[in-house]
């Protein structure tokens, strides 16, 4: 399995996905999520899941900073700003949550590294099954949901320079 996308590529993410975006929420946090296409899921595969993560931002915030978690996704192709309107899959809650809340930490938020460029990390499973999971989920109920019905994964990357 394999993940093409512009954003993640290894390289540079380009500018529209991060803070220097021009389409953000109220509190100036980027929304234009990342097009990506899945390639060559194994047989058996019913549905996807994604994460979004930034590893460095752990000496920053002590923790993963979660980007954008998402599941039961059904299509091969997600689509540039698929986040924002997106009625077909559902997703969780990101890391805004403690600067914004949960009503404003929903779906795609994108990079904003403060200190230095960082590496994204967006990791994607095909799944078993469709798991029950509904808007508004958290990491853990995605990473014990899954458990047992992960076929395959696979982890694309980029930088977003500061």
């Amino acid at each position: 399995m394999k993940i093409i996308s512009k954003a993640m590529n290894g390289g540079r993410i380009p500018d529209e996905y991060g803070k220097r975006g021009t389409e953000k929420n109220g509190f100036g946090v980027p929304t234009r999520s990342i097009p990506l296409e899945i390639c060559g899921a194994p047989e058996g595969t019913v549905s996807y899941a994604l994460i979004l993560e930034d590893k460095d931002a752990v000496p920053v915030c002590g923790f993963t900073w979660i980007h954008w978690i998402a599941a039961n996704i059904t299509k091969t192709v997600i689509k540039e700003n698929d986040s924002a309107g997106a009625k077909d899959y559902v997703q969780g809650i990101n890391s805004w949550l403690g600067s914004l809340g949960r009503e404003n930490a929903f779906g795609y938020g994108g990079m904003t590294p403060p200190d230095r460029p960082h590496t994204y990390e967006l990791h994607v499973f095909a799944l078993d099954s469709l798991l029950k999971l509904e808007n508004g989920f958290f990491m853990d109920d995605l990473l014990l949901a899954m458990e047992g019905h992960v076929l395959d994964q696979v982890t694309a990357k980029g930088i977003y320079a500061n």
